[in-house]
């Protein structure tokens, strides 16, 4: 759609950047609570009293998720408004938003930080947070909709995109409450079940929130506009949307629910084959480009998190085929896999379609951070890579051995991994620190102008 001359995008970028710079604290000090806790596998004692896993762990995974759905979220806002070259719906509708969403996360972080829990995995937070959370929810998908009011048959890719992860995390989140009724809180196979099917599709829904901005950028970058309206693509949107939908069977493999739930799962967790052929196809075929555009930091993240996407899709593959399953839950594998995604795949998309909304606006494009995030992207990639790894080394040792040693042999062990671990993680956090920096040193900057429309 084209975009009409009068609409000038400092006037709209105010709301989306406040949602940036909060996402960004989200990140890093989910990275630092990432690095405590790797620290306690090394040393068992340290923090136990006043700091224990049991806390750090959630808090480190709320704040990575709050970054991902966050940053995504600041993106969206602004994106809607330039593909449509005119203003949100209301963006006070926008700002009550982020009110509610500051006060949810600070409220999770207190409740985690003094030990109070009444959820689930992963949604650990006291029942009443729900609440507030849904009606923001509820806010950002009425105001993307109304600021849309166009026909989605007509609309390219990442605006489906968007809807999807919009309208599927409500649903989601709803089904991850359940647990509230007796019908599903009471019985411990209907409860898990029903938890990790709708934790299965979440990420899904995130994933849809972030592919679409990735899609964006990527057409922004280009100027062409053929592969986000192309058969093809969406031939692979609506692979993924069921994936989304019935994928999450395989969280469930363990667990004595129904036989055709699995099977249904395991079949349509193949088809991602089709997915990983088409990525290593298109790969091939964006050799070129990529051998032009690999300077440009925006196509530099989106490249590293196609590499990540490739070696991810070989994992959950894996992991999705029930003999494996049986010997991959529950150890170091399974967070490999969740790593390599919401760093590898997830942050390095976002921080994609950050640096391309900082080369934007920033007017200091030829400054010395150039230099300076080439080394946080190579730092942050290969130390990502080495954690991976470690993690995934680790996860086969005690995969083949927790039928036969003791956890205390297991863990003792895996010590060195352990070490490995929380060695890349220091330089990951370090490198993504710096990242975070140059963002936030453009979007304060932008926060404070008052000048050129931004008030």
């Amino acid at each position: 759609m084209d975009q009409p001359n009068q609409f000038q995008s400092g006037s709209v970028l105010r709301l989306p950047v406040f949602f940036i710079s909060l996402s960004l604290i989200f990140l890093f000090f989910g990275l630092l609570l990432g690095i405590l806790g790797s620290f306690q596998y090394i040393f068992p004692l340290w923090l136990r009293e006043s700091l224990p896993f049991s806390r750090i762990r959630p808090l480190h995974v709320s704040l990575v998720i709050s970054w991902i759905f966050t940053a995504s979220t600041g993106g969206i806002y602004f994106y809607i408004q330039e593909y449509l070259g005119k203003k949100l719906y209301s963006e006070r509708l926008g700002w009550l938003h982020f009110i509610l969403l500051t006060i949810v996360s600070l409220s999770t972080i207190i409740t985690y930080a003094s030990g109070k829990f009444g959820g689930r995995e992963y949604l650990e937070f006291t029942a009443w947070l729900g609440l507030p959370l849904i009606l923001y929810w509820l806010l950002f998908m009425f105001n993307f909709f109304k600021t849309l009011n166009i026909k989605l048959k007509t609309a390219p890719i990442y605006i489906w995109m968007w809807a999807t992860g919009l309208i599927f995390f409500l649903i989601t989140f709803l089904e991850s409450q359940l647990w509230l009724l007796s019908f599903f809180g009471e019985n411990l196979i209907r409860d898990t079940t029903v938890q990790w099917k709708a934790l299965g599709s979440m990420v899904g829904s995130w994933n849809m929130l972030v592919y679409g901005t990735a899609f964006y950028v990527m057409e922004r970058i280009s100027g062409n506009s053929k592969v986000t309206n192309s058969k093809q693509t969406f031939f692979f949107y609506f692979l993924g949307l069921t994936n989304l939908m019935f994928n999450w069977g395989h969280h469930t493999y363990i667990v004595p629910a129904s036989p055709w739930i699995k099977h249904i799962a395991y079949i349509i967790s193949m088809t991602e084959l089709l997915i990983l052929a088409n990525i290593i196809r298109e790969w091939r075929n964006s050799l070129d480009t990529a051998r032009k555009n690999f300077h440009h930091m925006p196509y530099r993240f989106l490249t590293a998190a196609d590499f990540w996407i490739f070696l991810n899709l070989i994992l959950a593959i894996a992991m999705s085929i029930p003999a494996i399953n049986l010997y991959t839950h529950g150890t170091h594998i399974t967070v490999a896999h969740a790593m390599g995604t919401t760093i590898g795949i997830n942050t390095m998309i976002l921080f994609g379609s950050l640096c391309y909304l900082c080369e934007k606006f920033s007017r200091n494009r030829e400054s010395n951070f150039g230099k300076i995030l080439q080394i946080g992207f190579w730092v942050s990639n290969l130390s990502l890579l080495i954690f991976w790894i470690s993690l995934l080394a680790a996860g086969v040792i005690k995969a083949f051995w927790k039928e036969t040693k003791s956890h205390q042999e297991i863990i003792a062990f895996l010590s060195p991994f352990f070490n490995v671990i929380s060695f890349a993680g220091i330089f990951m956090f370090f490198a993504f620190s710096i990242l975070i920096y140059y963002v936030l040193r453009v979007t304060i900057h932008i926060i404070l102008q008052k000048k050129n429309g931004i008030s």
